[in-house]
């Protein structure tokens, strides 16, 4: 199984995202995530830095500028979906990476806190 650090680019990216109230709270995260074509079109008009935004995880080994590399989708490219982040908790608590847990729970706090 591959291991995985927290991208904080990432995390930066999706405070960015949430302060500027772009985040969808309620999707059907299996219709909305992204699919390897739908990353192979982002990547066609944006840089790997900007795709690597969009995921909460780095592949430890996997060389840069390579969809390898990024774990972990939270959004659709354009907006954070609350259920992306739920799946990325899941998944992460899911196959014991306690990192990438812990960075989506507080994401998920950050996302509800700035509701209220």
């Amino acid at each position: 199984m591959p291991k995985y650090r927290v991208n904080d680019a990432a995390v930066d990216h999706a405070h960015h995202l949430i302060d500027a109230r772009r985040y969808v709270l309620r999707s059907r995260w299996g219709d909305v995530q992204p699919t390897a074509a739908d990353g192979t079109r982002y990547l066609k008009t944006h840089t790997w830095d900007e795709y690597g935004s969009w995921h909460l995880g780095l592949t430890d080994g996997a060389a840069a500028d390579t969809k390898r590399r990024y774990a972990f989708v939270f959004g659709d490219y354009k907006r954070i979906h609350r259920m992306g982040i739920i799946s990325c908790h899941y998944r992460a608590a899911e196959w014991g990476h306690k990192e990438i847990e812990l960075a989506a729970h507080e994401l998920l706090q950050y996302l509800d806190d700035s509701r209220r």
